[in-house]
């Protein structure tokens, strides 16, 4: 095992999602897979997702076999260094976010892929330890965003404390600090709450989060609690965080009357561009793009109808895994 006590904490870091990457993992649907029942209308999605991303950067396609299509939860979590030059492939235990569905086909995907040449860079087992990439956020400066509600659900971690899950964190993923996000939630969501569902990290100490105004709206008081946690958060030079919120897309819900988690959070940053996820609710489509543009000014806005992907529960980033720069090798 390497851990950043073994050499400087101050020799890695996670970058930021806004760096500049090397490309982007699609792990591509299958008939194996829950979507086979919507096989062609996800195809189509991922198809779009794919084309965008190519225009910037390189993609990387991982086919069959694997459980399902999360990249973002049993793809590497990346930590970078200027001064070691092999950036380091973490490789966490992806369980189905709480042993809830199959996942040991997901759990091979990293190293067979790292043994077939497809990264460069230090490959680094953690795989006693259960982390989804969902549920962290980086500000490239050593801070870790988490929520309690994931990181402290059952079948994760036990018997762990949240002091001893903060101290593998940082730890694991060589921060400073962890902070914790302990309100908001999305009815529908598998993963009991990933941070990329609720609050994100943007340049210049920025954090776009959802926001409900609407008293009758279920969302309302965790989010309205999560908002006033958000205002007393402060950065590691004491300043307070500037806030952009996201408006919560009016409900959506599947053929069984359940409600779906479509959240404008779930974005995904590429190089020159943030593609934001799209529920042909065009006024609140719309508001959320310009937010966004906003926390990422210089860069394009592209919208991508997510409304296939979220009848799996899942959006757009959650597709989706970004790797910076120096890691995703070419194909000779």
């Amino acid at each position: 095992m390497y851990l950043c006590s073994m050499i400087s904490q101050k020799q890695y870091r996670m970058p930021a999602e806004w760096e500049p990457q090397s490309g982007v993992q699609l792990t591509w649907p299958h008939a194996q897979t829950d979507w086979a029942p919507m096989l062609d209308e996800i195809t189509v999605t991922y198809q779009q997702m794919a084309q965008e991303i190519e225009k910037r950067e390189p993609l990387l396609v991982v086919g069959p076999p694997s459980n399902d299509t999360w990249a973002r939860d049993h793809g590497f979590i990346t930590l970078v260094s200027d001064s070691q030059p092999d950036p380091l492939l973490l490789d966490f235990k992806f369980n189905g976010w709480g042993e809830k569905f199959p996942a040991e086909l997901d759990n091979a995907l990293n190293r067979r892929l790292f043994d077939g040449g497809t990264f460069a860079g230090q490959y680094v087992s953690h795989l006693d330890f259960v982390l989804e990439g969902g549920s962290i956020e980086s500000d490239g400066k050593g801070t870790i965003f988490t929520t309690t509600c994931c990181l402290m659900a059952p079948h994760r971690n036990q018997p762990l404390s949240r002091d001893e899950i903060e101290a593998r964190l940082k730890e694991y993923l060589c921060a400073e600090r962890v902070v914790w996000i302990d309100h908001g939630w999305l009815a529908g969501d598998d993963t009991d709450g990933h941070i990329d569902t609720l609050v994100r990290i943007a340049p210049d100490d920025t954090l776009l989060y959802i926001y409900s105004d609407d008293p009758t709206d279920a969302h309302y008081p965790e989010l309205q609690l999560m908002e006033e946690q958000l205002r007393s958060f402060r950065t590691l030079d004491g300043r307070p965080y500037r806030l952009l919120s996201l408006p919560l897309p009016r409900p959506i819900y599947d053929a069984d009357g359940e409600r779906l988690p479509a959240t404008y959070a779930n974005f995904l940053v590429v190089n020159g561009a943030v593609l934001v996820p799209t529920y042909a609710q065009p006024d609140l489509d719309a508001a959320a793009m310009k937010t966004i543009g906003e926390a990422f000014p210089g860069r394009e806005i592209v919208g991508i109808d997510c409304r296939s992907i979220i009848r799996q529960h899942g959006s757009l980033h959650c597709c989706t895994m970004q790797f910076p720069q120096g890691v995703l090798t070419q194909p000779q």
